[in-house]
């Protein structure tokens, strides 16, 4: 925070503010408003109160991780632009923590009774509630999620959502499909044991920790491990009070618990990421068995549901060069120069653009279009490959690129049987399907419909002067050549603008034909020789 402060990226609200009503809604407009990603800022709310009248001396932080590519940056201590080559660093040399005792994350602790009754236990913390009119109660959203697999003993860390029931009771969400929550399989595994489940729910950590947490890492890689290699040094740990799992000793807040293996309650309505209100689904209970915590601990809440929010760009900024990387360096694809994971509204997983330099054979497009639906479970529902005179983030250009340079029957193929993400579709309950686009240019083409860009510059020097509104460009904003252009006719151009096209006129009478129709092209009549 103190960094966040010092960067000017962290706004401190002082005035009394509703958790229950008035805290998420305050910080979504930032999200909703039209207020660029670069103007976002984390918010620490200081005088925290609720619906039934209470104060909370604990401050919350909301947007404090991610709120933009800038705060992620400030929480990785690096650029935003060093950020992919860190996080490959950190998965290829991973660093194992180290053990301490007497930690912060323990300065106090609540245990037994005290965590039961209204105002005590999880009812004496600040959650706010993340969606107010839709949410049935507040919930855990930036959390590691601590288990252990009971046959390997490696631990997994996994953001998922956690509902509260009662001060000593939470209901956990931890997606249950094929390639969801690693700690859906440890669920399992203790179920086939017979013995509830350890769990440790972490709030506010060193960020290189939380940040591992809405990662995908491999099955059995310890995210505190990778923790270790992003910091490039050990994570310290701490076991926790009321069971064996190891966690952040630098922790804010940790709610110790057993995962009950024989029943599930039902959970939410919650608003999702994917853009709609999840419904109630039956999902695992934790009883709470202690609520360890620093003596001077804030409360860290993050933005999610509906994006652009603070999950999806925590989690963009890391998966972006993951999927780079896979494709450049895995799979050998040549001239691929960005991989764009399309955040508003889709929740990253569904619109994927691939983008691509000039004269790239159509086999290494699709070889990428292949391997990008394949990365992930559920990431890739439509896979669109650009030049990169095309901005992804333009839906007007990527319109453009597909109307122009792509052939539906030459250039999109279907993938069927994919898992789907989001709301069940009642045709095809989870079953979904995939489609690639190759919009890349086939061949050269004539230059783009606009005035080159020293006479776009020269107008907005001029627009400036005459006190015109701000500009803001959107690419393509001046005329550039895609290859099909001679400078024969470049010369042409320039006569013109000096003000001499009735030389021109007078060069292409001395060309004129009567064997010829019209539209036809000069070059299919004279070649070379016009």
């Amino acid at each position: 925070m103190k960094a966040l402060d010092e960067a000017g990226l962290l706004r401190v609200i002082d005035a009394p503010v509703n958790k229950d009503t008035e805290m998420h809604p305050l910080v979504r407009w930032q999200f909703r408003g039209g207020i660029p990603e670069s103007e976002r800022k984390a918010f620490l709310f200081t005088n925290v109160t609720d619906s039934l009248g209470r104060h909370y001396d604990m401050p919350v932080l909301v947007g404090g991780l991610s709120a933009t590519a800038e705060i992620y940056s400030v929480g990785m201590g690096v650029p935003v632009e060093e950020i992919g080559a860190v996080w490959d660093r950190a998965i290829a040399n991973p660093v194992e923590p180290v053990t301490v005792t007497g930690a912060a994350c323990q300065e106090v602790i609540v245990t037994g009774d005290d965590l039961r009754g209204e105002g005590k236990g999880l009812d004496a913390l600040p959650v706010p509630i993340s969606t107010p009119g839709y949410d049935s109660a507040p919930y855990l959203t930036a959390t590691l999620v601590t288990t252990r697999n009971p046959e390997t003993g490696t631990q997994n860390m996994g953001m998922y959502r956690a509902g509260l029931k009662a001060p000593d009771r939470l209901a956990l969400r931890m997606v249950a499909r094929p390639g969801g929550a690693e700690g859906a399989l440890h669920w399992e595994l203790w179920k086939k044991r017979g013995e509830k489940m350890p769990v440790a729910i972490v709030l506010g950590a060193p960020p290189a920790v939380v940040y591992t947490s809405p990662q995908k890492l491999r099955v059995g890689q310890e995210e505190m491990h990778v923790a270790g290699g992003i910091a490039g040094a050990p994570i310290r740990q701490v076991k926790c009070v009321t069971n064996d799992i190891m966690v952040p000793a630098e922790a804010e807040i940790v709610v110790e618990g057993l995962v009950d293996i024989e029943y599930l309650e039902p959970e939410a309505p919650f608003a999702e990421s994917h853009g709609y209100v999840a419904l109630e689904d039956f999902n695992t209970i934790v009883e709470v068995t202690a609520i360890t915590r620093k003596k001077n601990a804030v409360f860290n809440s993050i933005i999610s549901q509906l994006t652009p929010s603070e999950s999806s760009v925590v989690k963009r900024v890391a998966y972006e060069p993951l999927f780079m990387a896979h494709l450049r360096d895995h799979l050998g694809i040549k001239g691929i120069r960005k991989v764009y994971l399309h955040e508003p509204l889709t929740n990253l997983r569904c619109v994927v653009f691939l983008v691509f330099e000039r004269g790239v054979p159509t086999t290494e497009i699709w070889r990428a279009l292949y391997g990008t639906a394949s990365r992930q479970t559920i990431i890739g529902k439509y896979v669109i490959a650009l030049n990169e005179d095309i901005d992804p983030e333009n839906a007007d250009a990527v319109f453009w690129s597909l109307a122009y340079r792509a052939n539906p029957a030459l250039d999109v193929e279907i993938l069927k049987h994919r898992r789907r993400y989001g709301t069940r579709d009642p045709r095809t309950g989870t079953d979904d399907s995939t489609l690639l686009i190759d919009a890349t240019l086939k061949a050269d083409m004539p230059p783009v419909a606009l005035p080159k860009r020293e006479y776009m510059e020269g107008a907005k020097v001029l627009w400036e002067k005459l006190g015109l509104p701000p500009l803001k460009p959107e690419a393509p904003w001046f005329g550039y050549s895609l290859g099909d252009w001679d400078d024969r006719w470049d010369a042409m151009a320039q006569r013109a603008v000096e003000g001499n096209y009735l030389e021109n006129g007078r060069r292409s009478a001395q060309l004129r034909r009567n064997d010829v129709a019209p539209n036809t092209s000069i070059r299919d009549v004279l070649g070379d020789d016009w």
